[in-house]
């Protein structure tokens, strides 16, 4: 080796210079097809959405029981001939609802409902290709971000599960000489609420990929816990108060008293506990169901307000910003239930309040993310 002078300068020699530090490896390394998945995701929400008002439009014509098999694979295919229907028709006529409610029908009567309830499984099948088609062509490519492979398995989990939730929804109705003519209130509820919890997941994956790890990582540090906390339980209380919607839809509660802000002329109204043994009245009293709907809803409105006046206080403009937001869809949410029940649960006002719950529970979960991961603005945006 040669001997260097001590005054000889050494930063020339590239040999001995570290390396480069690059920016952004965080990202580089966990991103993979944000873009793309966010964008599935999206279409899945759509469909999603799609299914409740299609399901809710099927249970509003009374054509949930039309279809009294559950055949996943060859149940999508429609009957392709007059004996085919015929043969369809036969068996709906086995079960009560067709002996107590509708021997009137004829074939092209009973065609008309068997499409609702065709459609809203097919929108389910159509789903779970959507699903499957991106999941896998996404994880075959090795697009999916570092740890996201069992979040976005979720929804597809979840909605396999949905299916079979479905039909065990279905069969409480499908039934002979037991008298009933419907679905059980609680199991529609329980098919709805899931519906929500797989939106739920979905919009939150897109809150997420909307904004870069590095971005997360770092907003994460200013999440302000107490509003974040607060709006969890507002996310829980609304939640409750879907599934008592869907008892109440259940049930055709909605139509019951149309008067407001009493019932039937009195604070509580008449028999609130007439059925026998006590707990079925919380189920199927028709009094009582829409009863707990209404002080639900009061008392939702009252931690709204209390929400709400603490978002404000947010030292982030956009958290103030989908706190008030959400506090808006709320109130909007509150009049359409009081027309819907004003006015005898119209088909068209019964899906619009369905619809905005939709935006309602989105709202809620915006605000609760921002106050998760909060976006820094600068003085001047304030």
């Amino acid at each position: 080796m040669s001997k260097r002078s001590i005054f000889e300068e050494v930063s020339g020699d590239k040999s001995d210079a570290a390396p480069a530090v690059t920016p952004g490896m965080i990202d580089r390394g966990r991103s993979g097809a944000r873009g793309a998945i966010r964008a599935w995701l999206m279409v899945l929400f759509a469909l999603v959405v799609a299914m409740i008002v299609v399901g809710g439009l099927t249970r509003l014509t009374d054509s949930g029981l039309s279809i009294t098999e559950w055949r996943p694979v060859t149940g999508a295919v429609p009957p392709l001939s007059e004996v085919e229907w015929q043969a369809e028709f036969d068996k709906y006529k086995q079960i009560d609802q067709w002996r107590i409610e509708n021997q009137w029908m004829e074939l092209a009567d009973f065609k008309s409902i068997y499409w609702w309830e065709w459609g809203h499984r097919q929108l389910g099948r159509v789903m779970g290709l959507i699903w499957a088609v991106g999941f896998f062509g996404f994880w075959i490519t090795k697009k999916i971000p570092t740890g996201w492979a069992g979040r976005l398995a979720l929804p597809g989990l979840l909605g396999g599960v949905q299916g079979a939730i479905g039909w065990w929804m279905v069969a409480s109705g499908v039934t002979q000489g037991e008298g009933m003519t419907s679905v059980a209130s609680y199991r529609l509820a329980t098919h709805l609420g899931l519906a929500f919890v797989i939106l739920g997941f979905i919009a939150w994956y897109v809150f997420q990929l909307g904004r870069s790890e590095r971005d997360l990582m770092q907003a994460r540090r200013a999440k302000e816990a107490k509003i974040f906390g607060l709006s969890t339980g507002l996310l829980h209380f609304a939640f409750l108060q879907i599934l008592l919607g869907a008892l109440v839809a259940g049930i055709d509660a909605g139509r019951s008293y149309t008067d407001w802000p009493l019932m039937g002329g009195q604070l509580i109204p008449p028999n609130p506990l007439m059925f026998d043994p006590l707990w079925v009245n919380f189920f199927e009293n028709p009094g009582l169901v829409q009863f707990i709907h209404r002080i639900c809803g009061y008392l939702l409105f009252a931690f709204g307000v209390v929400v709400w006046l603490k978002g404000r206080g947010s030292a982030h403009v956009m958290t103030r910003s989908a706190f008030t937001l959400a506090f808006a869809v709320l109130c909007l949410q509150i009049l359409l239930g009081i027309v819907t029940v004003v006015y005898a649960a119209p088909w068209h006002a019964a899906i619009t309040h369905q619809l905005v719950a939709v935006g309602l529970w989105v709202a809620i979960l915006r605000a609760r993310f921002l106050a998760a991961y909060p976006i820094s603005t600068s003085i001047k945006d304030h």
